[in-house]
């Protein structure tokens, strides 16, 4: 089987011979004669061969972990350690809220509960003479617990004052500045874990069973002259419907400085090799509306031949049909 392609001058030869004027009636065609116009052409053999499809979609480069770092309570700042840009250690103190008013409420707890506690001995030992009921001593020392848990609770907004680094991670912009009075509105700057990054990208729906855990994949970013490889370590659920394509997640090991989150990237995948399927080259193939078609040298004749479509790589595609 044989794929003829027709030429650009042959076509414009045809058109010439069909065009009409005004001095149309006036041109006389001997058709005793056959006019014999060679056609140049390119013909391709389709035959087998090994074709491994390659497709390349968009991805997105994103960090790790990322967190806003917010005051839980709201305070006037009165130390800032916020080094933008740098690296810090977890539970590093990036904020410090004045707590002046938390410190003495806590003194006047603790001078309350040791009255409270004081008072619970007395009673305790006044009912074991019969001194007082029994109802009398259980309020002493439900006053004594509720004491207690009102210093807890002191307590932990005394630590709320002090923001330290949820873990280890590269410090963002800062958005605050020293006697700022802030709340938990406010968010004074990010942390993200930039050691390791997160590829995020979509492939179309016929390709989701082949995105498995654990598969290796490559992907380019402007401005590098290399590729980088990434593994996926989870895919959504579900195919959006609007799509109808899967997303999926890598992970991108090790801290690399020509990779920064948000970056965009080129994923390349190898969904496998499909067998020797028939070919024949990507510019053979006419598309039109509803199909499409390929012109075939077949017997010392020529013919349109409507064909389907597999898979493809850079230079042929695989003839399913006709």
């Amino acid at each position: 089987m044989h794929i003829l392609k027709t030429s650009p001058v042959a076509l414009l030869a045809l058109l010439c011979l069909f065009s009409c004027n005004e001095k149309a009636s006036e041109v006389k065609i001997d058709h005793s004669k056959s006019i014999n116009v060679p056609i140049q052409a390119e013909a391709f053999v389709a035959r087998v061969r090994p074709l491994n499809e390659s497709i390349e979609v968009p991805g997105t480069l994103l960090p790790f972990e990322t967190t806003e770092i917010r005051p839980e309570i709201p305070g006037r700042i009165v130390e800032l350690n916020i080094p933008e840009g740098k690296v810090v250690s977890k539970g590093s103190l990036l904020v410090k809220l004045f707590d002046g008013d938390l410190q003495a409420q806590l003194q006047k707890l603790q001078v309350q509960l040791s009255i409270a506690q004081k008072t619970s001995e007395r009673q305790n030992a006044l009912l074991k003479i019969g001194g007082i009921s029994q109802q009398d001593a259980d309020l002493s020392e439900l006053a004594v617990n509720n004491l207690k848990a009102d210093i807890e609770l002191v307590r932990v907004s005394i630590i709320k004052t002090r923001i330290v680094a949820p873990y280890d991670g590269k410090i963002g912009l800062r958005n605050i500045s020293n006697g700022a009075y802030v709340s938990s509105a406010n968010v004074l700057t990010t942390i993200s874990q930039v050691n390791n990054l997160k590829l995020d990208f979509t492939v179309p729906e016929k390709y989701s069973e082949q995105m498995n855990k654990g598969k290796q994949v490559k992907f380019s970013i402007n401005g590098a002259d290399r590729l980088f490889n990434a593994t996926i370590m989870a895919t959504e659920s579900v195919i959006e419907a609007d799509t109808r394509s899967l997303k999926v997640r890598a992970i991108v090991k090790g801290n690399q400085n020509m990779l920064v989150p948000g970056a965009f990237a080129k994923v390349e995948l190898q969904p496998g090799r499909q067998g020797d399927p028939l070919v024949i080259p990507t510019q053979a193939v006419i598309p039109r509306a509803r199909d499409k078609q390929v012109i075939v040298y077949h017997n010392k004749k020529i013919e349109f031949r409507i064909v389907k479509t597999g898979i493809r790589d850079s230079s042929y595609v695989q003839v399913t049909d006709g």
